[in-house]
């Protein structure tokens, strides 16, 4: 049959058929395009994923290594200042000792100078034996010629000097006292 000679409805029902067969042929490309898309959407998810996951593990590996760096670092300067502590506390436990044998000394050089000067006991107290015998033996020197006089005024010589002195004792700063006196050696005034 023509083409003219079909029923309307026919005519319709061809229409109808090769619609839905292109309909068919459209929803098939799409479909394959939807799955070609799906499949290129999930290959680049996945390249996403281990780049991120390579990324990830290499921001790890830096973290890790920075960390490692610091604790490092941090070790070495907290043993560096523990070994500084160290000499510091070393330093004035020194400084302290001998100020504090310092000051023993010149409270007590200081006081017998006063007290008993005349003998030269604060001579002797800081290490001045020479001095302390010349001072003592002035004394005794005195006292037997304090008949005659001029021992009353050589046993007063020697006091003064033994007073003066223990004046000059504690008037010094520990310091001062420390290094004229016993390191500097200073025998008079």
């Amino acid at each position: 049959m023509s083409e003219e000679n079909k029923d309307p409805e026919d005519k319709a029902e061809g229409a109808f058929d090769k619609a839905k067969g292109k309909a068919k042929e459209k929803a098939k490309e799409a479909k394959e395009k939807a799955k070609e898309f799906t499949e290129e959407a999930k290959e680049k998810a996945k390249e996403f994923t281990e780049e991120a996951k390579e990324s990830a593990k290499e921001f790890a590996d830096e973290a890790k290594e920075s960390a490692k760096e610091f604790a490092e670092e941090t070790k070495e300067a907290a043993s560096d200042f523990t070994e500084d502590a160290k000499k510091t506390a070393d330093e004035f436990s020194e400084g302290v000792k001998g100020v504090t044998e310092a000051e023993n000394k010149k409270i007590l050089a200081g006081i017998l100078g006063i007290v008993l000067g005349a003998f030269g006991v604060h001579k002797f107290i800081l290490g001045y034996q020479k001095e302390g015998f010349i001072l003592l033996g002035i004394t005794i020197v005195g006292f037997v010629l304090s008949c005659i006089g001029i021992g009353i005024f050589m046993v007063w010589i020697s006091g003064m000097i033994g007073l003066i002195e223990g004046i000059i004792y504690l008037t010094k700063s520990d310091e001062d006292f420390y290094n004229t006196y016993q390191v500097g050696r200073k025998p008079w005034f």
